[in-house]
């Protein structure tokens, strides 16, 4: 045991030296905590810009009072250890939070050891389930940024295990908090009848397509629109995806996810009393507000059951572009990722 953890150690310290970071011993002194015990944010990833806008806001002198006194402490900055656009970003961010009080550790044990809740950060949706199941097994409230995960099958253990060490967890993208869609979706237009959604749609090959930025509209749809989606088709080409899904009740909401021209994120949704715009994006405030609000009562905003059909949802539409556009059931896309997460749970436990 005493060999592997000292290969993972040397293999840990010489990925750091390579991309040019510093670790931090925990024996580092770095003054006094900015926040009070109970209101410690620790962040696990370092290589998405997100990690950088949400420090910020919490670590702002003029944050106010809708923040609830919440300051991130400590940081691991690892993530992604493949995708250059991640990767490249970490000695940059990492300077960067070090400049706003942040502590630098060396591990994810090392942080869970000096914060109350964590912000699981990493851009990399596949090493999602490696980093949260330490913060799940420690007992701390966890917002994971999207995607969650870069399958369904990872998603379903990960909310398996919360629900083994009963630890709230919960993933959105802040696209879910424009103004227009939280209106309709609080009952403002009546029964939503339609939706259409729309944001970039970057592409990235170690995710499945519309997990990587598509997902943004995808979660603008499902804001509107609720669960209940029963299949998909997809028409893409190398500009632009068409997603079209068909809800039970026999509704329909569509994703356009875009690679050319001015890229923007909104919508429009269709209702029993009228029509409206989704509007432009409101940045990152409204979903940090809902992230403290989670911290402080550890009630879900997004449950567990939307967030996974949102992944079913995408990966459907992967079915679909790789059969030329056939209808694709959703109920398949869990049957076959329920497998692989029993198997996992089956030798993992």
């Amino acid at each position: 045991m005493k060999e592997n953890y000292d290969r993972r150690k040397f293999i840990k310290t010489t990925a750091a030296a390579s991309m040019g970071i510093t670790m931090v011993t925990s024996s580092a002194v770095h003054g006094k905590s900015l926040a009070e015990p109970g209101k410690r944010i620790g962040m696990i990833g370092l290589d998405t810009s997100h990690s950088i806008a949400f420090t910020k806001e919490f670590n702002s002198p003029e944050a106010g009072s809708d923040l609830g006194g919440y300051k991130v402490v400590a940081a691991y900055p690892h993530g992604s250890r493949d995708i250059e656009s991640s990767y490249s970003r970490i000695p940059k961010y990492t300077e960067e939070v070090k400049s706003l009080g942040v502590k630098i550790v060396n591990s994810i044990d090392e942080l869970l050891d000096q914060v109350d809740v964590v912000l699981l950060e990493t851009n990399d949706g596949r090493l999602h389930l490696e980093q949260a199941l330490p913060v799940l097994k420690a007992g701390k409230t966890m917002f994971i940024d999207k995607p969650i995960t870069a399958s369904l099958s990872d998603a379903m253990i990960i909310f398996e295990e919360a629900k083994k060490y009963n630890v709230p967890v919960f993933s959105s993208s802040s696209l879910r908090y424009l103004e227009n869609a939280q209106r309709a979706a609080k009952g403002g237009l009546g029964k939503i009848v339609g939706a259409d959604a729309f944001s970039p749609c970057k592409l990235e090959p170690t995710h499945p397509d519309i997990f990587w930025y598509g997902i943004h509209g995808v979660e603008i749809l499902y804001t509107v629109m609720g669960t209940g989606c029963k299949s998909v088709s997809r028409v893409s080409t190398d500009d632009t995806d068409v997603v079209v899904g068909v809800w039970d009740d026999d509704r329909i909401g569509t994703f356009r996810g875009t690679r050319s021209g001015k890229s923007g994120y909104g919508g429009t949704v269709f209702g029993e009393k009228g029509n409206m715009p989704l509007g432009a994006y409101e940045g990152y405030k409204p979903l940090l507000v809902e992230i403290v609000k989670f911290f402080q009562t550890n009630k879900v905003p997004v449950s567990s059951k939307e967030t996974m059909e949102i992944l079913a949802f995408m990966e459907a539409a992967d079915e679909s572009k790789q059969l030329g556009g056939a209808s694709v059931k959703l109920d398949m896309i869990r049957a076959r990722a329920t497998a692989k997460a029993k198997e996992y749970l089956k030798n993992n436990r």
